[in-house]
């Protein structure tokens, strides 16, 4: 998959619903008023009370050696190419890729499984008969990295500093929690108001970190800071290089090493994240074997340029790993806020000149799928008519709906593959007709005269060859069209204040996502709130309604339904323009690890899944 700006793994929510919210039936089936080792969405937790570690885990891997590689994937305010804080979930600043693994949360999330979670700080947790309230039983051995202890009191001060001054992928998050006490030193009590989903429980216990509540009694939460906050975690930053690298170790004494959730993994002594502004000297440094491990994102590179010494010598290994079980959005994001682009039909028309059938064929090696969804990769994903199931949830919103929905789901027009398709070329020109806009000196403008301008915001040159061609056919039907080539500091800054036409984002979002999570990408209460990944400014009723009666599913046939609703009528509005994906990680790495096959369905931090192999690494001489 090429990610355009790499994120991944969102774990973002929102504030509040717009429409009525009908009693929840989520989680019904989890017992209530009695102590849980876990929790699950629906259905039954694959692993018992008296589990040892994870399938994918492996307690007899060896612990030692590093590993050095440049992340493909990153959270909340991080960057891959530069950093200035090691205050990860502050709004403020970059922080560098995986100083979340410094910090422990309640529970933690089964990679194998779609929604489940159990207990780390929390041995257990109790749901009350309302399902408002979750009651988590600490252990009394969980512990900082200074060793003092992590009690419910570090609790509270997290999740309230969070609500507060948080990122907004947490931040928004904590919204509807009412109330949050610590009953004693490790008896916490966390309550909502009654609007939230159940199924927010999962990612808030799964991923909101624990900060200590001593550490920051004497320093400003939101001030950037060069000094590694205390943590609890598996690993903690040790080598700092501004900008340029870190190097996390591995706690030797880690608290919960032994516990079911974490036994069998976090296997190497260190782990290193060296910087590059570009991606060839990246590629560069991994030939040398600078870096031990690297995703691939360019299709040209995979296919042209893994011809080096070390792989023709078997001394690096080229393979693919299969992608994800969860909703892949890879689209454009076409700002609103703007007034040139708030009709859909020049959405529609902007879509028709990207020419994917010739871009497949001669930039891409014929490596990715077209896509047509904001959910590929799932059963969110909607086909042919609508399904019974599918019109009863239209129903209620009939008049407010296009016709068009309750047709064969929109698919992108396909190309005759030239590279200037005629004829989708002209149907844009009639769209834009349509919504207004005349051509004036073989340029569109509005009724004021003003020209229709479109100007793309990438942040790496790679995307220069991708992208020209469709910059061109813009501009060949009026459109006057243009690539932004910034830096990594301006896009970032960019995107936070919404100051952009198009930019392209790739993320995975959750396997069985909550209202909360959709609101924050497609809700209207994330329209206007700064840095949140609501780019398009979407802001419908209708989308607002189902994305809370997401919170009605009461079975996961209930969720995929109204999914498909959502996915249909996402993809007439083209608020987003999807645009390819690929089912597949292309990796590389130095023969020097070992690791556990098949990688869990649900995510592959390898950082933490593999280990270094000692003896590999002597046959090709990287001890």
């Amino acid at each position: 998959m090429t990610l355009l700006n790499r994120r991944d793994v969102l774990k973002i929510s929102s504030a509040t619903i717009l429409t009525a919210i009908a009693p929840r039936v989520a989680l019904a089936d989890i017992a209530t008023g009695v102590p849980l080792h876990g929790l699950s969405a629906f259905g039954e937790l694959k692993y018992r009370q008296d589990f040892t570690h994870f399938d994918y885990a492996n307690p007899e891997a060896p612990k030692g050696g590093s590993f050095i590689f440049s992340p493909p994937n990153w959270l909340y305010n991080q960057s891959p190419q530069t950093f200035n804080t090691l205050n990860t979930y502050s709004p403020k600043g970059d922080a560098p890729p995986r100083m979340d693994l410094c910090y422990d949360t309640l529970m933690a999330p089964a990679l194998d499984e779609p929604d489940s979670i159990y207990g780390l700080v929390a041995e257990t947790v109790t749901v009350s008969a309302d399902r408002n309230t979750f009651t988590f039983k600490l252990r009394p051995e969980a512990r900082f990295h200074d060793g003092s202890p992590l009690t419910a009191h570090d609790v509270v001060f997290s999740f309230q500093t969070l609500q507060k001054k948080g990122h907004p992928e947490l931040l928004l998050l904590l919204t509807q929690m009412k109330e949050i006490a610590a009953e004693d030193d490790h008896t916490l009590r966390l309550t909502f108001t009654g609007k939230h989903s159940d199924r927010a429980i999962l990612d808030i216990a799964g991923y909101m970190p624990i900060l200590s509540k001593a550490w920051y009694a004497t320093r400003d939460f939101e001030a950037s800071t060069l000094q590694p906050p205390l943590g609890s975690g598996a690993w903690r930053a040790d080598k700092i290089f501004v900008g340029q690298g870190i190097e996390y170790e591995r706690v030797a004494d880690y608290w919960a090493k032994d516990l079911p959730v974490r036994r069998g993994l976090n296997h190497f002594d260190r782990i290193k994240i060296d910087f590059y502004r570009d991606r060839q000297p990246q590629f560069e440094a991994f030939k040398k074997g600078d870096i031990f491990w690297r995703m691939e994102h360019t299709a040209k590179t995979w296919m042209t340029e893994y011809n080096f010494p070390a792989i023709q010598q078997k001394r690096v290994v080229k393979r693919e790993f299969p992608g994800e079980k969860r909703p892949q959005l890879q689209a454009w994001a076409i700002n609103q806020r703007r007034e040139h682009f708030r009709d859909p039909r020049v959405r529609e028309a902007i879509a028709l000149c990207f020419d994917f059938e010739w871009t497949q064929k001669n930039l891409f090696y014929g490596m990715y799928e077209r896509s047509q969804s904001l959910f590929e990769m799932s059963d969110f994903l909607a086909t042919g008519k609508p399904s019974p199931e599918e019109l009863a949830t239209m129903e209620p919103f009939r008049e407010q709906l296009p016709e068009a929905i309750f047709g064969e789901a929109v698919v992108q027009a396909p190309s005759d593959g030239s590279g200037r398709d005629r004829k989708n070329l002209r149907r844009a020109v009639e769209l834009l007709t349509e919504a207004g806009f005349k051509r004036e000196a073989n340029r569109f403008v509005d009724k004021a005269g003003k020209p229709l301008n479109l100007e793309m915001l990438i942040q790496a040159e790679v995307f220069v060859r991708v992208y020209t061609p469709f910059i061109n056919n813009l501009q060949a039907i009026g459109i006057n069209a243009s690539l932004r080539l910034v830096d990594p500091a301006q896009y970032q800054l960019r995107l936070q204040d919404f100051d952009f036409d198009m930019m392209g984002m790739a993320v995975l979002l959750s396997p069985t996502p909550t209202r909360e999570s959709l609101e924050a990408i497609f809700g209207s209460v994330s329209a206007t709130a700064p840095s949140s990944y609501n780019f398009p400014g979407i802001a419908d009723p209708v989308i607002d309604a189902l994305i809370a009666k997401v919170s009605e599913a009461g079975s996961r046939a209930e969720l995929v339904t109204i999914m498909r609703v959502l996915d249909r009528l996402l993809r007439i509005r083209r608020d987003w323009i999807p645009n390819w994906y690929s089912a597949n990680h292309l990796v590389a790495y130095w023969d020097v690890f070992g690791f556990k096959e098949p990688k869990p369905d649900y995510g592959f931090p390898v950082e933490t899944l593999w280990w270094f192999d000692e003896a590999k690494a002597k046959a090709i001489g990287k001890v």
